[in-house]
């Protein structure tokens, strides 16, 4: 029997870093290539890195890249006879992976069968089970009725953990710690599900106390070799959503790692996989393991084991997909050194990780590490997609030169524009328990305070001021008042949420003070450019890269970014305020999948009243205030940006009377189509 499926010309079926990571394995190897992009990404990189390009429509309602016939259309278009979904949700959409195969086209990944086996929680548990493979106990059944649900709960005992069974990435995932909570996180959990994936379907299982999160990368052809690549570990988390991957994983010596990749074989031998493909599990504090679930596709990780292994794992999925066999044993595998993968997110990270989008100004990835990403100064975030913008592998020697080398990069990453978790990743490096190899799912929760807070230097802030009295954009008046330089000049600043003065005084050439409250600093400009600058500050000399417009400032400094507010002059709602004055505004760009409230309904403080969907999560939006509900400007469905005001409620403090205000303040708020 021929096991041959030669192609030519290969259509990636993804956008971003993950299309680029595509193209640069497929050209290696000489194939010629094809892009879809929305109409979002039409400048995007991954347009202009592939042979061809085919755009495939709106980013929303239709959401583009998930639209089965136009992808089959552009590979038409194109004479393209083979796809490759990327990692996302085409490459575990069995439906996709048959329509690929009944119009002819190789589908770079394992058979609808398996995808469907493995693609079900609730069935893969099961397989897995009858397999003789580890589980953690719960419930998998087909009623998903409330009460059925809530009495399975009970039996299992709490806390449990409900997710979805078509889902991945932490959608449709939900923590209960005690019964009272069931219900509600229950239909938060199925909500989610059913927006993200189309099914609201999910299964319980008993929550597992701070694991480690471990995965086992395997590879299998259809000559029916299959081999494990080792482990990695995945422990450190946000939502159920991963941050910071490493293999090999501190807590699994040789012996468990045999144990754990020879399960994971027989596991895929089971159901006859084909392909690239990662089974996870949670590891106990005494050494058991349990599956979770099977991605079948690569991982966004998988840079970490091509480090430790020296294969390129891409090129392997490519050669099975033409009928190729393995090109290695598990004897050949062998291990290297140590390496860690960071994710950087379009984040703000004290308001809980609210997905951010805008114009990137600059951008500039650090040198001797790995970084994946489709940026450039001037690129589009959008507000449709995934928050994560770029990964950062470093590969060492060892675990500690490893994370000396990722931590220096993090210090020399610029990212400006768009706030990201840059400052968090450093923070959670560099935390005890990581550094010691500890860090468990329980990681972020359990050091929320030294991980989460944003602390601003005051040199940070001094040169901040300064540059804004320097820059271009300074106002007239001031440019003018400065050249008189004995004169202090006053700003009024914001950071982080805080608001603080701050008085700039030029003492000579190039020289300045700067006062901040009871601190003060001295700043001597060495040399500037429009995106750059030497300074010495209290006699140390630093790199400043810098841009700014009429109001702001966005910064890095002393490796780390900082996006300051000049409240001097300006006026006006910031994004994030959220509503002490009645008026709820959106928190970031984002679709509003539900509408809680109707005007004239009480409300009480922190009730929900909104969820909108930004970069694949829902945020649920709250009152601030009890009162009455006097206005609703959205629906179901619109397409909202940050600051925009969604709801507006009279409340119980505020006189009767106020209402006339209130209804001519709305009367002046920007309509849906602005």
């Amino acid at each position: 029997m021929n096991k041959a499926t030669p192609f030519h010309k290969i259509l990636i079926a993804n956008r971003g870093e993950i299309a680029l990571r595509v193209i640069r394995s497929a050209h290696a190897l000489g194939y010629r290539t094809v892009a879809v992009y929305s109409t979002a990404d039409a400048q995007a990189a991954h347009v202009f890195a592939a042979h061809e390009a085919v755009c495939i429509g709106e980013p929303l309602p239709a959401q583009s890249y998930l639209n089965t016939a136009a992808i089959l259309e552009a590979a038409r278009l194109t004479g393209a006879d083979a796809v490759h979904p990327g990692y996302g949700f085409l490459a575990e959409n069995e439906d996709f992976a048959q329509a690929c195969r009944d119009a002819g086209l190789v589908f770079i990944g394992p058979s609808p069968q398996a995808i469907r086996a493995m693609g079900d929680k609730a069935g893969a548990k099961r397989l897995m089970i009858a397999a003789g493979v580890p589980c953690i106990p719960g419930y998998q059944g087909e009623d998903q009725s409330a009460q059925h649900l809530a009495a399975q709960a009970n039996e299992i005992g709490y806390p449990v953990m409900i997710k979805a069974t078509a889902g991945g990435g932490g959608r449709g995932m939900r923590l209960v710690r005690q019964a009272a909570e069931f219900a509600d996180l229950l239909r938060s959990a199925q909500s989610e599900a059913l927006n993200a994936f189309g099914d609201a379907t999910v299964i319980l299982e008993r929550a597992i106390e701070e694991p480690r999160h471990i995965e086992i990368q395997i590879f299998a052809d259809r000559h029916g070799h299959a081999i494990h690549l080792g482990e990695r570990d995945c422990s450190v988390q946000r939502r159920h959503q991963k941050v910071i991957e490493e293999a090999p994983s501190p807590a699994v010596d040789a012996v468990l790692r045999e144990r754990m990749g020879a399960t994971a074989v027989a596991a895929v031998k089971a159901i006859d996989y084909e392909g690239a493909g990662t089974l996870e599990f949670l590891l106990d504090r005494e050494g058991h393991f349990y599956f979770m679930e099977m991605n079948t596709r690569l991982q966004v990780e998988h840079p970490v084991t091509e480090a430790i292994t020296g294969l390129d794992l891409v090129a392997w999925q490519l050669r099975v997909a033409a009928g190729e066999p393995l090109p290695l044993t598990q004897a050949d595998i062998c291990y290297a050194g140590h390496a860690i993968e960071v994710r950087l997110c379009a984040e703000d990270v004290p308001a809980g990780f609210m997905p951010q989008s805008g114009t990137l100004l600059q951008w500039q990835v650090p040198a001797g590490v790995r970084v994946e990403h489709a940026l450039s100064d001037g690129a589009i975030i959008p507000p449709y997609y995934d928050s994560m913008v770029a990964k950062i592998i470093a590969h060492g020697s060892n675990r500690e030169n490893a994370l000396r080398q990722l931590q220096s990069a993090l210090h020399d990453l610029v990212a400006l524009g768009v706030k990201t978790n840059q400052s968090f990743l450093q923070r959670s490096l560099a935390h005890p328990v990581f550094v010691a190899g500890q860090a468990t799912t329980a990681f972020i929760a359990q050091n929320e305070e030294d991980l989460l807070h944003e602390s601003t230097e005051t040199q940070a802030l001094a040169v901040a001021a300064w540059l804004l009295l320097q820059s271009a954009a300074v106002q007239p008046q001031r440019e003018a008042s400065r050249l008189a330089h004995a004169l202090p000049l006053g700003l009024q600043l914001s950071v982080n949420g805080q608001s603080l003065k701050a008085t700039v005084t030029q003492t000579g050439p190039q020289q300045f003070t700067v006062h901040l409250g009871e601190q003060t600093h001295a700043l001597v400009s060495v040399a500037q450019t429009e995106k750059s600058a030497r300074v010495i500050v209290d006699q140390v000399m630093q790199q400043v890269q810098w841009v700014r417009d009429v109001h702001s400032l966005s910064m890095h400094f002393a490796g780390h970014p900082y996006q300051v507010q000049d409240l001097t002059r300006a006026v006006g709602a910031k994004p994030g305020e959220q509503g002490g004055d009645g008026r709820v505004r959106a928190s970031m760009n984002g679709r509003v999948v539900a509408v809680l409230v109707v005007v004239g309904e009480r409300v009480q403080a922190q009730q929900a009243l909104i969820t909108l969907e930004a970069m694949k999560m829902e945020h649920v939006h709250v009152a601030q205030v009890a009162g009455t509900v006097t206005a609703v400007h959205v629906t179901t469905g619109d397409q909202v940006p940050a600051s925009r005001v969604v709801v507006e409620i009279l409340s119980d403090e505020i006189p009767a009377n106020a209402l006339m205000a209130n209804a001519l303040a709305a009367n002046s708020a920007p309509t849906k189509e602005a």
